[in-house]
């Protein structure tokens, strides 16, 4: 009886033990992965900018700023292109909206951001643009990969519709998560102009009166390394109107400004990231360690009872010695 238990024993233990990999290097790669109908909304806010108002053609300073993000995931462009391309993938149409203190619109830029939904690794169909102009995005955007590694990535960024590098600058604690703190710093670069603008100015009304847009700024992240999530992100941003031609001539200062979430977005954001990891840990921890713990702890039972199954079996075919009987004479 013994010896039958042992055995079932050491087939749950090697089963166990086989599962413990697979969950953690097979499955988790496979079960991870974005929703394609994620929807998100972001507000970020700067104090105290700098705006150009065009009404004067003069830069002046207003109490706030709101910039509101918005991912949309868009379920049937990724249907198409998972057609297409055989991969699962996430189509997000963003839209970053920016607002002066009266809610007008200063500029509103629509993006379509196509990444697998696995990697977060861009694929380069489905009409990836910014503010409708084709682009091909190298590296990330947005979010970094499940397992963020402490090493540089390469950022988009939708200004300047080009990727460059964002640098890991160390492991800090944020609203009691360990995450880790990314940055990268956009020189200054001639930049399109948005095609909404106040006023009803358009990019060739800017052009015409001889000006251009430069733009740079410094990008920072607070990046949840389980989910690849930020939980927090601010950009020191300034953007510059520039005389065409006249580079001795003061330019307008478009924006200038500290650009940071909102703090009741940031609290919302780490609640629902602190929910995402458990997952995530659930499928490369919890789990495969698990089993792993299981495997070992039936593998010593199975053993413990074939031992006393050989020492119980040993025992009983021990031979006894007859007592003498007496011989009669």
């Amino acid at each position: 009886m013994r010896r039958k238990a042992s055995l079932v024993l050491l087939g749950f233990a090697a089963f166990c033990a086989a599962l413990s990999p697979l969950l953690r290097w097979y499955a988790f790669p496979r079960l991870a992965k974005i929703p394609a109908n994620e929807y998100q909304v972001v507000v970020l806010q700067a104090k105290n900018p700098t705006l150009l108002d065009y009404t004067r053609m003069k830069d002046v300073t207003v109490p706030e700023v709101n910039i509101v993000q918005t991912l949309r995931g868009n379920v049937r462009a990724a249907e198409q292109v998972k057609k297409q391309t055989g991969r699962d993938v996430v189509v997000w149409d963003a839209l970053s909206y920016i607002a002066d203190p009266h809610g007008a619109m200063v500029s509103e830029i629509p993006e379509r951001y196509v990444f697998d939904a696995h990697s977060q690794a861009p694929v380069h169909a489905g009409g990836e643009s910014v503010d409708g102009d084709p682009v091909r995005r190298q590296g990330i955007e947005f979010k970094w990969p499940f397992l963020t590694q402490k090493r540089d990535y390469y950022y988009f960024d939708a200004q300047t519709r080009t990727s460059a590098p964002i640098h890991y600058r160390g492991t800090r604690n944020f609203h009691g998560l360990k995450v880790y703190y990314f940055e990268q710093t956009i020189p200054w670069t001639k930049v399109p102009l948005p095609k909404k603008m106040p006023l009803g100015v358009t990019p060739a009304v800017v052009t015409a009166a001889g000006m251009e847009r430069w733009y740079t700024t410094k990008r920072m992240f607070w990046v949840d390394p389980v989910t690849g999530a930020p939980v927090n992100g601010e950009e020191i941003h300034k953007e510059e109107m520039r005389y065409i031609g006249d580079p001795q001539k003061t330019p307008l200062i478009a924006f200038a400004g500290d650009v940071k979430m909102r703090p009741d977005y940031v609290d919302s954001t780490v609640e629902l990231v602190k929910e995402q990891r458990q997952l995530v840990l659930a499928l490369t921890s919890y789990l495969p360690w698990g089993f792993l713990g299981l495997g070992a702890a039936l593998l010593a039972i199975a053993l413990v009872l074939e031992a006393r199954d050989r020492r119980g079996g040993a025992s009983s075919t021990d031979t006894v010695e007859p007592t003498p009987r007496p011989v009669p004479a």
